[in-house]
């Protein structure tokens, strides 16, 4: 068989507040019911997530992820953070919900997670796999990536970064990449 098609049905406690969000980065409600269950589907252009509210959901104890792959992250984070900035004046890197940065890795940009107000990560990453890392800071710039943006634990990856940052040598291209990560995730951890 082809042309199958699988679309997650993730938990949110208020589908009202799921839509708007979706809306601002872009996206389209294509269905929404509030009886017997309520439930809102969003898309834009071949991505497509559905909702389910949950009564006394708690979003901080969401183990909820979806993967979205697609051809070019940096495009869709762009319009994203477009969407994000426009209403919120800024790109929300802490809490819930926010988003994070795509990392430059061996000269291309890598994937970047939302974690939407329902405590959902969707993973959006690139079809092509990633080369290994070329110097010892990308390397770890990658480790704490993993850590802070795939696991959510910032603590860990900052503590990669800062250690990897003591042993640079200063030449490496990735520098103030790692910089500004690591300012990132002191951002992030204060905002916790």
């Amino acid at each position: 068989m082809a042309n199958e098609l699988t679309i997650p049905l993730l938990p949110c406690p208020s589908i009202d507040e799921i839509a708007s969000f979706y809306e601002m980065l872009g996206f389209e409600i294509t269905y929404r019911q509030t009886r017997p269950n309520p439930h809102v589907a969003v898309r834009r252009e071949d991505i497509n997530l559905h909702f389910f509210g949950m009564d006394d959901y708690d979003p901080t104890q969401s183990y909820s992820t979806c993967l979205v792959i697609v051809a070019d992250t940096s495009e869709l984070f762009e319009a994203f953070a477009a969407g994000m900035r426009a209403v919120h004046g800024k790109l929300l890197v802490s809490g819930i919900p926010r988003m994070t940065r795509p990392r430059l890795r061996n000269d291309r940009y890598t994937g970047f997670t939302v974690v939407d107000p329902g405590g959902n990560w969707i993973r959006i990453h690139k079809a092509a796999k990633a080369p290994e890392a070329r110097t010892k800071l990308a390397k770890a710039m990658e480790d704490a990536a993993r850590q802070a943006d795939a696991r959510g634990d910032e603590r860990q990856g900052l503590k990669i970064l800062e250690g990897a940052l003591k042993r640079a040598t200063g030449d490496e291209p990735e520098l103030q990449a790692a910089r500004e990560y690591r300012d990132e995730l002191l951002e992030r951890i204060k905002g916790v």
